[in-house]
């Protein structure tokens, strides 16, 4: 009999078009339907965008999900929720507002290299958006590439965007 691997995956969720607060809700609600168990759920941070240039700002969180699912299943699950809840991806790999962003940025301690798929993420020691909320949930957790750990990979950090703590939480 095959036993079913648990695995703990680290996600980040992003929003910067509609109502942001209520996009991170449902993406939260349907990542617990479908991916598996968030054990843990950042603050929200309103982050100014990267990389490109937009009006809205963003609002920024980071999940720990317990999954039974594989990497290539879940990028697909994570793109399927992005289209379902409105997202529109121009396919020219620019940076874009967005309602809602769904990236995997770690996996157990793995490395992994798919299509379209690349743990840890390959930018997650170069954003404070992304660095603030991680910090909150697995500040001892280390880059398996790096072997610094997140409050390290923050400290170290080099983006000086503004990235604060949004009034509105969960």
């Amino acid at each position: 009999m095959k036993t079913e691997v648990t695995s703990t995956v680290i996600a980040g969720l992003g929003s910067n078009l509609g109502n942001r607060f209520a996009a991170l809700g449902r993406a939260m609600e349907l990542i617990g339907e479908e991916a598996g168990k968030i054990t843990a759920a950042s603050s929200v941070w309103e982050t100014e965008p990267w990389g490109f240039d937009a009006d809205e700002l963003f609002l920024n969180m980071v999940v720990v999900i317990k999954t039974t699912l594989d990497p290539a299943r879940m990028i697909q699950l994570f793109r399927s929720i992005e289209g379902r809840m409105g997202r529109k991806r121009s396919g020219g790999g620019q940076y874009e507002s967005r309602i809602i962003d769904l990236d995997i940025l770690l996996w157990d301690s793995r490395v992994i290299s798919l299509p379209g798929l690349e743990v840890p993420h390959p930018k997650l020691h170069s954003r404070r958006f992304v660095l603030e909320p991680l910090a909150e949930v697995a500040p001892d957790t280390l880059h398996p590439v790096t072997g610094l750990t997140v409050s390290e990979m923050l400290e170290l950090c080099d983006d000086r965007s503004d990235v604060r703590l949004s009034v509105r939480q969960f």
